[in-house]
């Protein structure tokens, strides 16, 4: 019973990894493109509390979805032009 319960959870965070995974390279919008790699990363980080590593769980939410994240979010902010602005 508690293999079923454990391989039931599995599969699901699985399937939540492989459709996030496929929803940051299909979005358009950027800033929904990180959100969905941020629950990838999130995701990844619970099968790594599954399988009884939590020192990688630590460094996968700490480095990853926290630092990495937050890089690439003051990236967008500080280039995205404004949407009335002229060019040239």
């Amino acid at each position: 019973m508690n293999l079923n319960l454990e391989l039931i959870a599995f599969l699901a965070i699985a399937f939540v990894i492989l459709v996030s995974a496929v929803l940051v390279i299909s979005v358009k919008e950027i800033f929904h493109s990180l959100l969905y790699l941020t629950v990838m990363f999130l995701s990844i980080a619970v099968l790594f509390i599954m399988l009884n590593a939590e020192f990688l769980a630590a460094i996968q939410v700490l480095v990853y979805a926290g630092a990495v994240v937050i890089l690439i979010l003051f990236a967008i902010m500080l280039t995205k032009k404004e949407r009335g602005e002229a060019s040239g």
